[in-house]
């Protein structure tokens, strides 16, 4: 469609778009998990027994909760951005495990497998030249 094809001169501005939403969206999301404490942190990390990890899960809800909050944090401003979608896709992944583990199914585990994809994309696309690790 000739009326759009204009913004594929856009790229870099598509990508920050896209950088700040999932950015806010994970620190809104992470931001209560940090806070929670240890007895939160442990409750968020006995989702690793689903993946076999049945060891340390107060450590496990720590580093997630910091995943999402400091993850989303870095994807906002582009800083250390493939690391931070990397970390975030394994986060989300755990997340899945977690959803089917549980029973829900794949529509359970459907926003946690679409949003680790979307980060497994943007660790091969990069953060766009508006950002901080713009090269």
């Amino acid at each position: 469609m000739a009326l759009l094809s204009n913004l594929g001169r856009h790229k870099d501005f598509g990508l920050l778009v896209v950088r700040i939403g999932l950015g806010i969206m994970f620190i809104i999301h992470g931001y209560p998990k940090l806070m929670g404490g240890p007895d939160g942190w442990e409750g968020l990390g006995s989702s690793t027994k689903y993946i076999g990890f049945t060891f340390l899960p107060m450590v496990f809800g720590l580093l997630a909760a910091l995943a999402e909050t400091l993850g989303g944090f870095l994807i906002l401003v582009g800083l250390a951005f493939r690391p931070a979608c990397l970390i975030l896709t394994i986060n989300l992944i755990v997340a899945a495990a977690s959803h089917l583990g549980r029973g829900e199914g794949l529509m359970g585990a459907a926003h946690p497998i679409e949003l680790a994809v979307v980060f497994l994309g943007l660790a091969f696309v990069g953060p766009g030249k508006y950002s901080v690790d713009k090269k």
